[in-house]
């Protein structure tokens, strides 16, 4: 066998150790942009130009938004299981809003709007996920 043929393996651990490596950078990408975001409509919002009423719409929106900046990140870096690393991005994003939310407030409950943050984090996510498989190669006979 030549020597340009071999091709180090990485053990599974190390791999799994990667891949969680880049689900977690993508989930802290995913909540940078998400905090631009809302620190943008925040603006509009003092401004007049979106009303406050909005506001709840313009957070899933913008959880979508982060979820999904997060998700392509992951499913790029990652390259395969492109459907488990795109929804984790998500969960990794609302475990972020749900701590800053316990930090900010004395609690926090899926009651006051956490379920719809927990669907949008989970869809912007999968949207990567889904769009980012690779076809799998057909093997030459």
């Amino acid at each position: 066998m030549k020597k340009r043929d071999r091709r180090q393996e990485e053990p599974v651990g190390g791999q799994w150790l990667n891949a969680m490596c880049e689900v977690l950078k993508g989930g802290v990408l995913a909540g940078v942009t998400a905090i631009l975001a809302l620190l943008a409509c925040a603006v509009l919002v003092s401004m007049g130009i979106v009303p406050v009423g909005a506001m709840e719409e313009s957070v899933l929106a913008v959880c979508v938004l982060g979820a999904l900046a997060g998700g392509i990140y992951g499913v790029r870096r990652v390259g395969a299981h492109a459907l488990v690393v795109g929804p984790s991005v998500g969960v990794v994003l609302f475990l972020l809003l749900l701590t800053a939310g316990f930090l900010v407030y004395d609690g926090a409950s899926l009651d006051n709007g956490g379920a719809g943050v927990l669907c949008a984090c989970l869809c912007g996510g999968a949207i990567p996920g889904i769009l980012g498989r690779k076809s799998k190669k057909k093997r030459r006979r």
